[in-house]
């Protein structure tokens, strides 16, 4: 299946304004990288740096800024917009459209529906799937094969759960989320109380809110809360392998990328980011904008928008065992730093006296 650049144009011209240089009729087939691009082929040049790789590019059209503008249309085809990375991710969701189309209504004859469910007539229901009594599905929602919706949850329309997806008792998931395989959303939070060398289990009574828009990566886990829900914000996007702790609060429009971890009852603020591997300890506040780096540990609350980073770097082990050993001494060399500097004032004090 192919499209013509004008189509193109026409779908997205709700959501972008593209100055179209070249022919209209041009049939785009698939779309590529830049440097791997052929005549057939859209791409897209976002980043100043790479823009040397635009004269040797093969690519039938390239989606470009007005600063490249010259540039590509020296070359050939182009669509001029303010965002190229924005209206290329609009282009792959239209492609996808077009060549991957959401599954047709229907309820696959294996799946398991409590009479006391509420589903819309023109939701997708695949193979196996198990839906509990009280739970709801909302227009157009898709549910995949092998998925678990528990007692009382609830699927906002439009919403599509890939491969055994867990959406646990009284959680609820918002329109149009994208949750990929394997995700569990309201299993119990890590609650125990110590009493006589063992751990009692302190009993899950909350639940998972998710708001509208949220995409969750595959595997990722999201605990039920304690007392009061764990709540997920609208247009939050979550990587793999994200643990997100009970009673957590991740705000709006906030990303967190693979295998990053948040402990319980932390709150993670509007527009934040959070590095692959970095980790936010319990009960801490982020405010919204700040930005993790990769692999940091957090182990106080960050109320200041800004980048933070807080790595030892990596390093051969011996070398690593003696720059951690120095490190374990950083109090002392700072308190007889401070003496040392007391002593010298001392004695230029004392000194200046003497003269006459």
């Amino acid at each position: 299946m192919t499209l013509r650049l004008a189509d193109i144009v026409r779908l997205l011209a709700d959501k972008v304004q593209a100055e179209l240089v070249g022919d209209p009729q041009l049939r785009i087939e698939r779309l590529s990288t830049l440097e791997a691009s052929g005549p057939s082929d859209l791409t897209f040049l976002s980043n100043p740096k790479y823009i040397s790789q635009l004269a040797q590019s093969a690519a039938g059209c390239v989606i470009v800024a007005a600063s490249a503008r010259a540039a590509a249309v020296s070359r050939g085809p182009c669509l001029v917009v303010d965002d190229p990375y924005y209206c290329f991710a609009l282009v792959t969701q239209l492609w996808k459209r077009h060549h991957a189309p959401a599954p047709a209504p229907a309820i696959h004859p294996s799946a398991c529906i409590d009479p006391q469910a509420r589903l819309a007539p023109d939701v997708s229901i695949g193979a196996f799937v198990c839906i509990a009594a009280g739970a709801v599905v909302e227009a157009g929602a898709c549910i995949a094969a092998h998925c678990v919706i528990g007692a009382n949850a609830v699927i906002g329309a439009g919403s599509r759960l890939s491969a055994r997806v867990t959406v646990a008792d009284g959680c609820r998931v918002g329109a149009r989320c994208i949750i990929h395989p394997g995700v569990v959303i309201g299993a119990d939070g890590f609650g125990f109380a110590p009493h006589d060398g063992q751990w009692v289990k302190i009993e899950q009574l909350g639940a998972v809110q998710i708001g509208n828009d949220v995409e969750i990566g595959a595997n990722t886990c999201i605990d039920r809360g304690a007392l009061q829900d764990t709540v997920i914000e609208d247009g939050v996007k979550l990587d793999n392998l994200v643990q997100i702790a009970h009673n957590v609060r991740v705000g709006k429009h906030s990303a967190m990328a693979g295998c990053a971890g948040v402990a319980g009852s932390a709150t993670i603020g509007a527009h934040c980011t959070v590095g692959g591997g970095a980790i936010v300890l319990g009960h801490l506040r982020l405010a919204d904008g700040v930005h993790v780096s990769a692999a940091s540990t957090v182990t106080r609350s960050l109320l200041k928008p800004g980048h933070y980073t807080g790595l030892f770097p990596i390093d051969d082990n011996a070398a690593w065992e003696k720059n951690a050993a120095t490190l374990k001494q950083l109090h002392a060399l700072r308190e007889r730093l401070k003496q040392t500097e007391k002593s010298l004032l001392q004695l230029q004090d004392s000194l200046k006296e003497e003269k006459p």
